[in-house]
């Protein structure tokens, strides 16, 4: 189970049945149910985007975790249980555009540039919402901008 107060979840980019941000969602909702969840919130803006996509309740994908059960099983229990059944090429599609997602309207760019700019304003090749979220993981952990 994942101590999030000692290492981050895993990064966003990371898939499980072609789903980007579903493998932090878990290591989120594992942490959330032990109490070691540190400062990542579970549903949070970012997991709600999957969770419309796929038609999970975040609760319900909280109880069926509490289990115990393994990704694997937690991927087929999705797939029977999303009210969004999705081919393939769509949850294929939907994770490309989630990986290029750029803040978009004034509010978000502001939050997202004063993220930036708190995290490692140097760096010039932070440009999505997942580059800022993996930088943010590292250097929160330790790592050096």
């Amino acid at each position: 189970m994942p101590d999030l107060t000692l290492h981050p979840a895993r990064s966003p980019r990371v898939r499980l049945g072609g789903y980007v941000i579903l493998p932090r969602i878990l290591d989120k909702c594992r942490a959330t149910l032990l109490g070691k969840h540190g400062e990542y919130k579970y549903a949070c803006p970012l997991d709600q985007r999957w969770f419309e996509f796929v038609g999970i309740d975040p609760e319900a994908l909280k109880k069926e975790a509490a289990t115990g059960i393994g990704d694997g099983k937690i991927l087929a229990w999705v797939a029977a249980n999303a009210r969004c059944q999705r081919t393939d090429s769509e949850i294929s599609g939907w994770s490309a555009l989630q990986e290029a997602r750029v803040p978009g309207e004034p509010d978000s760019r502001a939050y997202y540039n004063g993220l930036h700019s708190q995290i490692a304003p140097e760096r010039g090749d932070v440009f999505t919402w997942f580059d800022l979220l993996d930088l943010d993981d590292y250097v929160s952990f330790g790592g050096k901008p």
